[in-house]
């Protein structure tokens, strides 16, 4: 394990492992995009559909306006999962996720991760997975993740 996190980069504290979970835990976090933000997304993402990026063609779509790529909006439940519930150390497996309104540059966004159910035997957590705005919701979801510490049974080619 490195010895600390690269510049410009927080700690964080260790995952929670299985046997630290238990139904309803819960964690979140917050995050606004900017125009900006979203522009690095496209550039990176190659999705640089002008619904995020050209501001006049925004104007006459239905959204009114350039909207946060849906993908990067999700990414924040990565953020979560990764770094909060069950943190640093955890593997993502898989994610339905449901777009329920457009988010757009500015808007302040709450991802928030609750475990749901507990599959010990496999090693593994499902989450509800929600992401919203001014308390209503924006994205939801469910995730699969295997925790830190847990082990495949099959060497990593279990399929959950």
């Amino acid at each position: 394990m490195p010895d600390g996190s690269p510049a410009g980069f927080p700690t964080h504290p260790p995952g929670k492992t299985i046997d630290q979970l238990a139904v309803g835990d819960s964690a979140s976090v917050t995050k606004t995009f900017t125009q900006e933000d979203v522009e690095a997304f496209a550039r990176l993402s190659g999705d640089d559909n002008p619904a995020h990026v050209d501001a006049g063609w925004a104007a006459g779509s239905i959204f009114r306006a350039r909207v946060v790529h849906g993908v990067l909006t999700a990414g924040l439940v990565s953020a979560v999962l990764g770094t909060q519930l069950p943190g640093p150390g955890t593997i993502y497996m898989s994610q339905t996720l449901r777009w329920l309104a457009a988010v757009y540059p500015d808007d302040k966004l709450t991802a928030i991760a609750t475990v749901k159910e507990i599959v010990a035997e496999k090693g593994r957590v499902v989450l509800e997975t929600t992401v919203e705005r001014d308390g209503s919701t924006v994205l939801s979801g469910e995730a699969l993740v295997m925790p830190p510490g847990a082990r495949s049974r099959s060497r990593g080619r279990e399929r959950a």
